[in-house]
């Protein structure tokens, strides 16, 4: 009996117990889904519609004292059209980051539950990618569904407005990756707190409300090293048709979050459990 428990766990992982990657993140993301079968739906439609009442309240209402913005790239859009792919951005956003984070934290420091995925065939990196990816889908089902009420208010000026849900899946998974990341190194529910005084000043200066221009030059600068003004002006400019060459650096930093966030969320597993 010992010799083939020996055998298997062998065969399972490879190289060891440190063995990063057993091609399985679909088993974390599988448990996730089961596990949301018991969450409250409230709890999870909240983060949909805080976008869409900041829509209805500052698009609609105080639109129609603003009449037209001129976006980045010199068109001139409603100011509903203008705010309605930030706050996209925004609700792919909150998605990854709620899973990423919160939903981490107590399953690391008080479920005890990544300790167990790594007793078994799971590698650190399985992990990773299988809590991010099932924090996406959450981003992806907020962005989806705000899609569709964009559409209905015709805020998706062109055919182009398509290509944004791969853009926020793909903000949805830089933000989870550096969320989990992050995550990882806190110890109590008050370090938790400096995710929202991060994402909270983040959401108001990112370009979401009105123009980058609006800012004094220096200003303009930090505000463009902030990952969700990258993001916004990804999918404003799908959305609204004003395709540019920039839109390849808003990809490539998200890419290198992603990249970031995963080095280092199976580095901290690895060290907390492995090591």
């Amino acid at each position: 009996m010992t010799a083939v428990a020996q055998t298997t766990d062998a065969g399972i992982r490879r190289g060891g117990v440190r063995a990063l990657w057993a091609g399985n993140p679909g088993a974390v993301v599988q448990r996730g889904l089961i596990a949301a079968r018991s969450s409250s739906w409230a709890v999870v439609l909240s983060g949909f519609f805080e976008p869409v009442f900041y829509l209805a309240s500052m698009g609609i209402g105080l639109g129609s004292l603003i009449g037209s913005v001129q976006t980045s790239t010199g068109l001139e859009v409603s100011y509903a059209a203008f705010i309605a792919p930030a706050l996209l951005a925004v609700s792919a956003m909150n998605g990854a980051i709620y899973d990423s984070t919160w939903n981490v934290f107590f399953k690391l420091n008080y479920g005890k539950l990544y300790e167990g995925m790594l007793s078994t065939s799971l590698g650190p990196l399985d992990v990773a990618l299988g809590e991010i990816m099932y924090a996406l889908l959450r981003g992806l089902v907020y962005a989806t569904g705000f899609m569709i009420i964009m559409q209905i208010a015709g805020l998706n000026l062109a055919w182009t407005a398509i290509l944004a849900l791969p853009a926020v899946v793909l903000i949805a998974f830089g933000f989870a990756s550096v969320g989990m990341a992050v995550t990882s190194y806190m110890k109590t529910f008050q370090q938790m707190d400096w995710i929202n005084f991060v994402l909270l000043p983040m959401f108001l200066f990112s370009s979401t409300l009105y123009p980058i221009t609006v800012y004094p030059e220096f200003i303009q600068w930090i505000v463009m090293a902030l990952p969700l003004w990258h993001g916004v002006e990804l999918v404003r400019g799908l959305t609204t048709g004003a395709l540019s060459p920039a839109m390849w650096v808003h990809i490539a930093y998200y890419l290198a979050m992603i990249a970031i966030g995963l080095v280092f969320t199976t580095k901290r597993l690895r060290a907390l459990f492995l090591d």
